[in-house]
């Protein structure tokens, strides 16, 4: 087996595959939400979201199931190698079951939603999902490994290919069809190209003797239960805004929140990074736990998330103008409430995933069913009454539920200094409201790009001021983490 990449090297490419999936797919949302219109840009994206629910029972829970234990033996190239086939043995039979069960209900859905537009697109997701699932196996494989570098091959091919099969299909005149098709035409090929990568990687080798005793297919199933209860639950979180939204409103109303919180996706990836790259050391593995790591990742991510927060509130409107057109006016106030997701998305995703990797799973499920639930019931509470901001105002709610949960229990298992974090929290907090009063002196409702330019510039500055002023960042550190990315670019 190869040895596992370093935390550092391991966190840059998980990151760096999140950068290249955000730019291939932002530019791809941009294109198709001006290109369609709000109207069949909200179809597209309510088919989005029931096939990402299709999703979540394809996988079952088996691909971050199979991580745990790939993780643990990551050793043994002959017990990962039997814990991979086992999983694809697992996948084929869930994933084709779903990718049938949501073809065969596509023609329902959509007459439930009275958009009869919304059947084929729904029919060519199912496609996409079956695919996409065994790309997550491979990919969270490679990851369990710290061989983030494959992974990030398998990202930027798929999403790559993702924009060029659908530009071309949409500009074809497929429409929403074209668009999910391309998506569909991505993740087959990169499937089968993350295949062949895997089942490479762990080709050959004997099974190493006081390594852990045979996996049956039975433990990653039960642990998958666990995780399959969690990830449905989490993925009804992310779309029952859309969903409800779409249910009390109509296609138009959807698309205008959905632009928005779209928008927000880049702000998860410093946390999925660094899960990515800590996560995998925290197993019992036997190379020993790397808590060390993992508070000064959830300190580094408080650091970062504080950033996006000033010119979310401060300048929504010119941002929301800028990327979605004048079309998109009522999504100003959507960005602007989901300020407090846009912080906690960050911390949030390390901490659910290494406790995965801790082998801890079933303790998340309280929190995870509680933020589903605590969001619709505020949505379908004020959504009548106020709109499309109730969507932002439930996810906030839900997911400071959730984040906290996570927390606690992390603490329980591994050795965390809450005390310092809170103090990090307080200073970057003041650090944002800094940067929030340079921002708003350059205007809230349209900025020239010079005003943009420099408003970012001097809010920048401002905002590393306040944090070496309070002491919560030395020049040391700074020097330091300049370097880091250096040698990372």
């Amino acid at each position: 087996m190869r040895t596992p990449d370093s935390i550092g090297r391991n966190t840059g490419f998980a990151l760096a595959m999140r950068v290249v999936g955000a730019l291939f797919t932002g530019g791809l949302t941009l294109f198709l939400v001006r290109y369609l219109g709000p109207d069949d840009y909200g179809t597209y994206a309510l088919a989005i979201s029931v096939g990402g629910l299709f999703l979540l029972p394809m996988d079952f829970g088996v691909s971050r199931s199979a991580a745990r234990f790939i993780a643990e033996r990551r050793g043994d190239a002959a017990e990962v190698r039997a814990v991979l086939l086992g999983s694809i043995r697992l996948k084929a039979i869930g994933s084709g079951l779903g990718a049938l069960t949501l073809g065969a209900l596509a023609g329902p859905i959509a007459a439930a939603y009275g958009v009869d537009e919304l059947a084929w697109p729904l029919r060519i997701v199912a496609v996409a999902g079956f695919a996409q699932s065994f790309m997550l196996l491979f990919t969270t494989a490679f990851e369990a490994l710290g061989i983030n570098s494959k992974g990030f091959v398998i990202a930027f091919s798929e999403s790559a290919l993702e924009v060029v099969s659908s530009l071309t299909l949409v500009l074809a005149g497929a429409g929403i069809a074209g668009a999910v098709g391309g998506r569909a035409i991505a993740y087959g090929a990169a499937a089968i190209l993350a295949a062949f990568m895997a089942l490479q990687a762990v080709r050959s080798g004997r099974r190493s003797r006081g390594g852990p005793a045979p996996l049956s297919l039975r433990r990653i199933v039960t642990y998958a239960g666990a995780l399959f209860v969690i990830d449905a639950a989490f993925a009804a979180y992310g779309y029952v805004d859309i969903l409800l939204i779409g249910a009390f409103l109509d296609p138009r109303s959807v698309g205008l929140f959905s632009a928005p919180a779209q928008l927000l996706l880049f702000a998860q990836y410093g946390g999925l990074a660094l899960a990515a790259g800590v996560g995998p050391r925290l197993s019992r593995s036997g190379e020993g736990r790397n808590t060390g790591s993992f508070q000064a990742g959830l300190r580094l991510l408080l650091l970062v998330q504080l950033l996006v927060v000033a010119p979310i509130v401060v300048w929504a409107t010119p941002i929301t103008h800028l990327l979605f057109g004048s079309g998109y006016g009522a999504s100003a106030d959507v960005l602007r409430a989901l300020a407090p997701y846009a912080v906690l998305v960050g911390p949030a995703p390390m901490l659910a995933l290494s406790i995965n990797y801790l082998g801890e799973a079933r303790r998340r499920i309280p929190f995870a069913v509680g933020a589903v639930v605590l969001n619709a019931a505020i949505d379908a509470i004020l959504i009548p009454r106020i709109g499309v901001v109730a969507g932002a105002i439930g996810t906030d709610v839900a997911f400071l539920f959730f984040t906290v949960g996570h927390l606690l229990i992390a603490r329980s298992l591994i050795d965390l200094d809450l005390r310092r974090l809170g103090g990090t929290l307080l200073r970057t907090c003041l650090a944002a409201a800094a940067m929030a009063g340079v921002l708003f002196a350059f205007g809230t409702e349209s900025l020239s790009a010079v005003e943009a330019v420099a408003g970012s510039v001097l809010g920048l500055t401002v905002y590393a001021a306040i944090l070496l002023v309070t002491r919560e960042v030395t020049r040391a550190e700074l020097r330091s983490g300049w370097s880091a990315v250096a040698r990372a670019v």
